[in-house]
């Protein structure tokens, strides 16, 4: 209750309940994508594809357990918070990653404005929210103790009532508490154990119960734009945020390789091409040239 009580002061006072999105971009929702296994994946933050482009999502407002001991001092802190040993929470956090993985093997929508959650990898990664067939991966995961209520430097645009949702992460994570399963029951053998009369499986779409986005923009994953802009014409497919595009002569190698229509071979092909006068001059790498793959690729590039 106190590290609840404390967070929810800092959560309020933070100003987190009537903060802009950080990111220069409006709310889209994202629809037809699927999991992408990883090896850096976990409960709270994994990859996902969406009409072939590969995005690392963060949840908004809950920490699962790490599921590497490379972090000693943040793993032994989530350990001391659930009450477990160190060997207990790496457990708990590959539960979370399992079950974040199976609630995500059906359909699911991801709700972003592009806001830059950190990270380790090359690959840039955004803060969400996902909704699953049957509710919201992150009140699923508190409630059947497999992750903790958790505010962040995150301010959603359009969040009014910041304190409400965390309010009900806190009850979920309470009751989770009482049932002892999860991280909390680790030490009564009931880590696998899963809530009881589950509150956060009723299906109702969180994301419009608590948020009122001002423009955001629902998008299906896979829509093309109204118009077919001409080869020459620049432009970001759908659901691309702007600011990823990608400098041709900088871009990493895994960063090509996550371009749709380049594969390891033509990545490696491009960099050894390098220098280029602009991006126009892909169309010389042999397996690119002129064609539909050109125009496939060039929109992803400044």
């Amino acid at each position: 209750m106190k590290h609840a009580t404390r967070w929810l002061l800092i959560l309020i006072s933070s100003g987190l309940a009537t903060a802009p999105c950080l990111a220069s971009a409006p709310w889209v929702t994202l629809q037809g994508g699927h999991y992408l296994i990883k090896r850096p994946n976990d409960g709270d933050s994994f990859h996902v594809s969406v009409e072939g482009h590969e995005y690392i999502f963060r949840l908004y407002f809950v920490d699962a357990p790490e599921t590497s001991a490379e972090f000693r001092d943040r793993v032994e802190e989530q350990a001391t918070y659930f009450g477990v040993t160190v060997d207990q929470v790496l457990q708990v956090g590959e539960l979370a990653k399992e079950f974040t993985r199976e609630k995500l093997a059906d359909s699911f929508l991801v709700r972003t404005c592009w806001e830059d959650a950190g990270g380790r990898s090359r690959l840039q990664r955004f803060y969400a929210f996902v909704q699953t067939r049957t509710g919201d991966l992150g009140e699923q995961l508190v409630e059947n103790g497999l992750a903790r209520a958790h505010p962040a430097t995150a301010k959603p645009e359009g969040l009014t009532s910041a304190a409400v949702e965390w309010k009900n992460l806190i009850k979920l994570e309470h009751k989770a508490k009482r049932e002892k399963i999860g991280g909390w029951g680790a030490n009564e053998e009931r880590m696998t154990v899963r809530a009881q009369q589950p509150e956060s499986e009723r299906g109702i779409d969180p994301f419009d119960k608590f948020f009122h986005p001002a423009g955001e923009m629902p998008v299906q994953a896979a829509a093309k734009p109204a118009a077919t802009p001409e080869a020459s014409e620049e432009t970001t497919p759908s659901g691309f945020p702007a600011q990823t595009k990608l400098d041709v002569n900088t871009a990493s190698l895994a960063e090509l390789e996550n371009v749709p229509g380049i594969g390891p071979s033509i990545a490696e092909r491009i960099i050894e091409a390098r220098p280029f006068k602009s991006a126009d001059d892909l169309q010389r790498v042999k397996g690119i040239g002129a064609g539909k793959r050109y125009e496939k690729i060039r929109p992803f590039f400044n």
